[in-house]
């Protein structure tokens, strides 16, 4: 009676174990392990793009085993193998692989990397943070799949469906392949109740994309070094810390080729660079520099902006202009920034979801619109206080390079400094300068200075006008 018993007891066992019941797992796993002494042993076998379709794999040992790109359809007793440390230890993934069928199923945050799903339907299958780099998806169905942060670098992509898709931070990279790819818009969010079709594109509800159309949309934003700003926005740092990145690192050809507003206060820039570039120290570099610039003040910032040229003011315009208009989004390379001085007119890239907004559009203030402007043009009163101001700041100046060396870059800066503090305390200096700021603004007080620091000082002068 006791024999019948156990003989119960041990078919219970086995059949609550090898049907994954929570309380079993250990029992299933030991009992596999046992049961593969002696069987068929891949462990740590190199068996890439290994084709074991129909293949009966009961007892089998895969241990560790490099499973990339191995073909599993149809293979029976799978579930008798032993797949320690490989995607196939997930029951979820193994009948995926088995029967070719996803749809709408979750693979949420799994580490699939590597795993072969040549023609699977995977229609509406969510794959949010998974990593399915080096995967094979040739041919796959992922319409209306959620690929949120999943990464694909060097995912064959080729002939897959990624019709309505939706690719919000997705991780594509130069090795991803998407030859042949059929798609007519894609979603670049998750959908929400409020908005369940949120950044279609193209844009245009009544558009799709021709065959081929995808992979050129697509393309030109892969391989980007993305800098991403969560600790509120300073354009001018931004401005100044990505051109000394421009400066330091000419070899990695940077070229801007998208800007846009994450949210109420993030700010995400994205540079092409060249294939072989080091993108983690990049980015450290350039943090490192936009975090040191934004404990400056503004009139430091300006002493520095003053000191280089006209690209840093380009650059934080378009800065200021992406942060204002979430839609700037460009799909091609904006500009070089070691080349803006051989162009210094507008761009006349395309962009996807968006305007491009051209040099010319945003360099144009007040400032530079009355450079001509002459003193005549002013009231005695104005005349007045703008001569003496000037008179001022010309004997400031004068005396300050006494005791002061502006050869360096840094010297200036510390000349200027110092101009601007004794400025600040003298009350009835810092008076006068504000009435002549108010009167003409900068560029009638350069139209009566001469000296080789008065550009740097009225750049951090601008503004003293609206005090």
């Amino acid at each position: 009676m006791s024999a019948v018993a156990w003989v119960f007891l041990g078919v219970y066992l086995s059949w609550r174990s090898l049907s994954g019941y929570k309380n079993f797992v250990l029992i299933q796993k030991f009992s596999i392990a046992i049961a593969t002494i002696g069987g068929t042993n891949f462990q740590r076998a190199n068996l890439v793009d290994a084709d074991f379709t129909h293949a009966v794999l009961k007892n089998t040992n895969f241990t560790a085993a490099n499973v990339t790109r191995t073909c599993w359809l149809n293979t029976k007793q799978l579930d008798l193998a032993r797949v320690d440390q490989t995607y196939l230890d997930n029951s979820q993934v193994r009948k995926l692989l088995i029967t070719g069928e996803g749809h709408d199923k979750s693979f949420d945050h799994l580490f699939l990397r590597g795993i072969y799903l040549r023609g699977v339907n995977l229609t509406e299958a969510s794959f949010i943070g998974a990593d399915l780099s080096e995967a094979s998806l040739q041919d796959a169905n992922l319409s209306r799949a959620k690929l949120k942060q999943t990464q694909l670098d060097g995912t064959d992509l080729t002939g897959a469906c990624l019709t309505g898709a939706y690719i919000e931070d997705w991780g594509i990279t130069s090795d991803t392949k998407f030859d042949g790819v059929r798609c007519e818009y894609v979603y670049m969010h998750l959908p929400t109740k409020e908005n369940p079709d949120p950044l279609r594109k193209p844009d245009n509800r009544q558009e799709v994309f021709a065959d081929g159309d995808f992979g050129d949309f697509i393309k030109p934003i892969v391989d980007t070094l993305d800098l991403y700003h969560n600790q509120g926005v300073d354009p001018r740092a931004i401005a100044i810390a990505f051109k000394k990145l421009a400066e330091d690192y000419p070899d990695a050809e940077l070229e801007i080729v998208a800007m846009e507003k994450r949210g109420e206060n993030n700010f995400l820039l994205r540079a092409k660079t060249v294939p072989e570039t080091d993108k983690s120290q990049l980015s450290a570099e350039y943090f490192d520099t936009y975090n040191s610039l934004k404990v400056l003040s503004q009139q430091e910032l300006k002493v520095l902006i003053a000191e280089k040229d006209i690209q840093i003011r380009r650059l934080e315009n378009m800065v200021m202009t992406a942060l204002e208009r979430p839609s700037f989004y460009s799909n091609t390379s904006i500009e070089k920034l070691n080349t803006m001085t051989n162009n210094p007119g507008g761009i006349s890239q395309n962009v996807s979801g968006g305007q491009v907004y051209g040099m010319q559009s945003m360099q144009g203030n007040q400032n530079e619109q009355s450079i001509n402007n002459s003193i005549t043009n002013y009231t005695p009163e104005q005349r007045q206080n703008l001569a003496e101001a000037a008179a001022d700041i010309q004997q400031l100046l004068q005396q300050l390079e006494q005791t002061y060396p502006t050869n360096t870059p840094l010297e200036k800066q510390v000349a200027v400094t110092e101009a601007l503090r004794q400025i600040e305390s003298n009350t009835t200096l810092k008076t006068r300068v504000i009435g002549a700021l108010k009167a003409g603004g900068t560029e009638a007080l350069k139209e009566l200075l001469d000296h080789p620091l008065v550009n740097i000082l009225l750049a951090a002068l601008d503004g003293w006008q609206e005090v």
